[in-house]
């Protein structure tokens, strides 16, 4: 079972190749420099709130909480 934070990590990683949009491209929408938005993506920093939203924003992604599927 993959935690939240990879989950997102896929996500975005997964919505980024649906659009086309490069680590370095999304870094200039959301003010970040390549490398740091490869560190996010890698899970090799923290999960910053704000810069994860920033991240979901550009991509048009909401992060939302439902109930766990039982089983």
């Amino acid at each position: 079972m993959l935690g939240m934070n990879e989950q997102v990590r896929r996500t975005v990683r997964e919505r980024m190749k649906q659009q086309g949009i490069t680590q370095t491209e999304l870094g200039e929408l959301v003010g970040m420099a390549q490398p740091n938005v490869q560190r996010l993506l890698a899970g090799r920093v923290g999960a910053v709130p704000e810069s994860w939203q920033k991240v979901l924003d550009v991509l048009g992604l909401e992060l939302i909480a439902v109930p766990r599927k039982e089983g």
